[in-house]
């Protein structure tokens, strides 16, 4: 890595570098091959009148091993009073650097790596974990992760329709239409249990606080896929649901983050070591994925800076290729 200028690279040219194809396929060998990732960092930031903002920082670098390193770092910037100022709540920068020289290579929008690259981690999962005849997606959520998960997913399976439900159920036709404007079979639903008993694979996006997913309407063979949950108050499956379910995860944070896990752990419905696998784990083929078409299989993801250095590194490694 001899060039040194500095790339800049707007949300548009970061999303259209990130094809989900070759990007499931990036992350499948970064999971395999590993890299560091320290503990992220959370700090407080005091907005007076206002609900505290934070301040995340999330590094990742490649071992000395490697022949091209590179060292990544998110910054990220949450501030919850934005809602009532309309403008977003979250922000986020990926700066990436040489490893090897700690000169300053690019900076990339990091909104677009995060939901990108989320999405592509549960259709890298859903490759081992889902049935390979799966067809029918049920997306949970229409907001602007939830909106890339069919695309994500019809990098690794034959999905064929796609339903879509929201709390809104407005937004949940704005995506389902947007979804048919690209040729995909779609539709809004507000029956959720209905949905889900139909579904082979059901993918949650939401900031929900209760369940929304019951186990008891998850049919034999389905694949359940939990985005949006990142606080141990936050839930998107029963306890049902997890105590039917052959249980992976991204990262071992999932057990302390993720109120999927962290509520049913507390609660004796499951043990911490009822986990079958990490995503590494599944990517060094260390473990069996899905072992009959019956079994219910679940993943849950809090995310990872390895997967943000991954998609860092997949953007600018093209923009050097075409110059």
């Amino acid at each position: 890595m001899t060039d040194t200028q500095i790339r800049i690279l707007d949300a548009r040219t970061t999303g259209e570098l990130l094809p989900f194809g070759a990007l499931v396929a990036t992350l499948r060998q970064a999971f395999a091959e590993g890299c560091v990732v320290p503990v992220r960092h959370h700090h407080t930031i005091a907005n007076s009148g206002e609900p505290d903002a934070t301040l995340l920082l999330m590094p990742a670098w490649h071992e000395t091993h490697r022949s091209e390193r590179y060292l990544g770092i998110k910054i990220v910037t949450v501030f919850p009073g934005n809602t009532v100022r309309g403008i977003p709540g979250l922000t986020s920068t990926y700066m990436l650097y040489d490893g090897r020289t700690g000169m300053q290579l690019a900076l990339l929008d990091g909104n677009t790596i995060t939901a990108r690259r989320t999405v592509a981690a549960s259709a890298l999962a859903a490759d081992y974990l889902a049935r390979k005849d799966a067809r029918r997606l049920l997306v949970i959520g229409a907001g602007r992760v939830a909106s890339l998960i069919p695309d994500a997913y019809r990098a690794v399976r034959p999905i064929a329709h796609v339903d879509i439900w929201d709390i809104d159920p407005a937004s949940a036709e704005r995506l389902a239409q947007s979804l048919r404007q690209q040729g995909l079979q779609a539709a809004a639903v507000t029956d959720l249990e209905a949905a889900v008993r139909q579904a082979d694979i059901v993918s949650a996006a939401t900031l929900a606080t209760a369940p929304l997913i019951r186990g008891k309407w998850l049919r034999p063979g389905t694949h359940v896929d939990l985005i949006g949950g990142f606080t141990p108050a936050m839930r998107e499956a029963d306890d049902e649901a997890l105590r039917r379910s052959s249980v992976y995860i991204d990262t071992h944070e999932a057990l302390h983050e993720a109120g999927d896990l962290v509520q049913p752990i507390r609660g004796g419905v499951i043990a911490a070591d009822a986990v079958r696998a990490t995503l590494d784990e599944l990517c060094r083929r260390d473990v069996p994925a899905r072992t009959s078409n019956d079994e219910i299989t679940l993943y849950k993801a809090v995310g990872t800076a390895l997967a943000d250095l991954a998609a860092a590194t997949m953007v600018y490694e093209a923009v050097l290729i075409a110059g």
